[in-house]
């Protein structure tokens, strides 16, 4: 199938992009990696009037460790945090950069774009709920930041507004002493996620928990973080009996429906299992 017809804007800075949203409304898209977006334009589930490619606008494409954040600019590509040196200080972020998708996808795609995108099985939102990100909004009224936990609205919804764009997504980064990690069950490379889970913990000089982050993603309507599971944690040495607690926690959290990657009741156990496995990881990562 082909797109129904649309205007092409290549823009070559922020203001030109924001300027040419402006007299399309919802109608108006941003174009970045375009890994979901192209696919929803080819089956017609998106039909813009007018796509902005914002690929020309150099100064978005930077990852860099700054003010305390790790930030990273609208199109910088999936694959720049796959291959960076130095984020794999940040487990976390670093687990989620090797599992996006596959490495075709990762070399187009972007993590502002799939945040924006916000699918349901999506892998960075739930990283970035579990990081506690930040997502950087600008539009004609000037720019404004929305915690990652406001910023998820609904599946394929975020707090952007019409005639507005993401342009920087910053992760804070972590006290000492706090590790992460992600696992994502799929039916092969590529495959969108069965179920998967992101997990940070910090922890103090006796091993007593004193952070937590637990999220969920494949497992509803859009990634979520698990605060029953971040509670059970906290203030206490992660045992296993305490791990498998917030685990268990996670499968009751979580509401996830029937398809072909799996029943219901069975991607529930899997939230269990990812969880308990996160966390375990997270904290042989400490002790290491």
């Amino acid at each position: 199938m082909f797109p129904t017809a649309f205007d092409y804007v290549r823009a070559r800075s922020v203001d030109e992009a924001i300027a040419a949203l402006q007299p399309h409304g919802a109608d108006a898209r941003i174009l970045a990696g375009g890994q979901s977006l192209i696919p929803a334009m080819r089956y017609r589930l998106a039909r813009p009037a007018v796509l902005v490619d914002i690929n020309p606008i150099q100064d978005l494409a930077y990852l860099r460790e700054e003010d305390g954040y790790v930030r990273v600019g609208a199109t910088t590509r999936d694959v720049t945090l796959e291959r960076s040196s130095f984020l794999a200080r940040f487990t976390l972020l670093a687990d989620c950069s090797a599992l996006v998708a596959d490495p075709v996808v990762r070399h187009m795609g972007t993590v502002v774009g799939s945040l924006c995108h916000n699918d349901p099985a999506g892998d960075w939102p739930a990283t970035a709920l579990a990081a506690r990100a930040e997502v950087v909004i600008r539009g004609p009224g000037g720019t404004r930041v929305v915690p990652i936990d406001q910023f998820i609205v609904d599946s394929y919804t975020t707090a952007v507004g019409d005639g507005e764009m993401a342009t920087e997504v910053r992760f804070p980064i972590p006290p000492p002493r706090t590790a992460g990690a992600y696992e994502k069950l799929e039916r092969k490379v590529g495959d969108f996620a069965t179920a998967a889970a992101a997990v940070r913990i910090t922890l103090d000089e006796r091993g007593v928990c004193t952070a937590a982050d637990v999220a969920i993603t494949a497992l509803g309507p859009t990634a979520m973080r698990v605060p029953e599971a971040e509670r059970i944690l906290i203030g206490q040495a992660l045992t296993d009996e305490v791990i498998e607690a917030a685990a268990v926690e996670a499968s009751r959290f979580a509401t996830p429906s029937s398809d072909g990657r799996g029943s219901a009741d069975y991607k529930k156990d899997m939230a269990r299992v990812l969880v308990g496995r996160g966390l375990r990881k997270a904290l042989q990562r400490l002790e290491a």
